[in-house]
């Protein structure tokens, strides 16, 4: 094995001492093996790294991190990754287990460092915490986030920085690839750049007293921040639990008493609490809005931009009339 790393090495540096070189990066024999830790980290993996890594997610299309149990296949991928791509922010509170059992030695990159992160986050079932022999039930399935809002990538201008994180890791780990993943960072922001504007275009149509929305899982709240739109959470409930009869009733006075005019569900929710909380109410029903998982290949949000207006276009649906 030794033998033929030297032997790697060698013919690697001829191919950089190549004239050819100086067009550009060419992709490995070998793609980079890496990991990120859900999927919309992982297309910010992908359109930086492009055909230079190979991207396993561990938290796929439509699934909710905050519940997610790592199985062996994800360990096997951890220990195999040459860098692991988190959110951090207390966002998976699995991650630590995760990485303990992979033994991996790879470098992990935080991709919300130099984010300042919205404190003061509170999950819905806060109130309700459990008690007794389950009282460690939402670390394990990492839903305490601590009071601070992980969710950091539904501001686009956030999402600039995560890009600028995972180009300085891939760089990190794979340095003969900086030119391509520099020049891969550079365009995708720039498309960053043409959605945020577009974002902010397609938001200021809309009445500031109509952009008040409530959605089933307070995962929006540096959208709300920055593109000045007013998204409530339902008081009491969490991604973890299946809504009481009394959190549809707090819920129905809390839409009455703030006038909410539209109710939206989300990717990785049970739409039923939506569908009764808005037969009770004046508010309309909105379509699907995607928080912390993208959907597949076939849905309307495969990649971040695409998720970004997908929500854009769902909202502006909902609350433009």
């Amino acid at each position: 094995m030794l033998n033929r790393r030297i032997v790697l090495g060698a013919l690697a540096g001829l191919a950089l001492a190549s004239p050819a070189l100086a067009q550009g990066t060419p992709a490995p024999a070998q793609k980079l093996p890496v990991v990120a830790s859900f999927s919309i980290l992982g297309d910010f993996v992908k359109q930086v790294g492009g055909d230079r890594v190979a991207v396993t997610t561990i938290v796929g299309p439509n699934g909710d991190a905050h519940v997610y149990q790592p199985t062996p296949a994800d360990a096997k991928a951890v220990t195999a990754a040459k860098v692991v791509f988190v959110n951090g922010l207390g966002f998976e509170g699995w991650l630590d287990r995760l990485i303990k059992a992979s033994g991996t030695k790879a470098p992990i990159v935080v991709a919300t460092q130099g984010i300042t992160p919205r404190t003061g986050f509170v999950d819905h079932d806060e109130d309700e915490k459990p008690k007794g022999k389950d009282k460690h039930a939402k670390e394990e399935h990492g839903h305490d986030h601590g009071g601070i809002d992980p969710h950091a990538w539904q501001s686009i201008a956030n999402a600039k920085v995560y890009v600028a994180n995972v180009r300085d890791g891939l760089i990190a780990a794979d340095p003969d690839g900086r030119d391509a993943y520099t020049a891969n960072a550079a365009a995708y922001t720039a498309k960053l750049d043409a959605l945020e504007t577009e974002v902010k275009a397609a938001l200021a149509r809309i009445p500031a007293e109509q952009r008040r929305i409530i959605t089933s899982h307070d995962a929006f709240g540096y959208f709300g921040e920055a593109y000045g739109v007013v998204l409530v959470a339902p008081e009491g409930v969490s991604t973890e639990s299946e809504a009481s009869a009394k959190d549809v009733a707090r819920i129905i006075r809390q839409i009455k008493a703030q006038k909410i005019p539209a109710v939206f569900v989300e990717n990785i929710t049970d739409p039923r609490l939506m569908q009764r909380i808005a037969k009770e109410t004046s508010a309309k029903v909105g379509g699907t809005l995607y928080s912390d998982a993208l959907s597949d290949d076939k849905g309307p949000a495969s990649t971040y931009i695409d998720m970004m207006h997908s929500n854009v276009r769902e909202l502006s649906a909902a609350l433009a009339s």
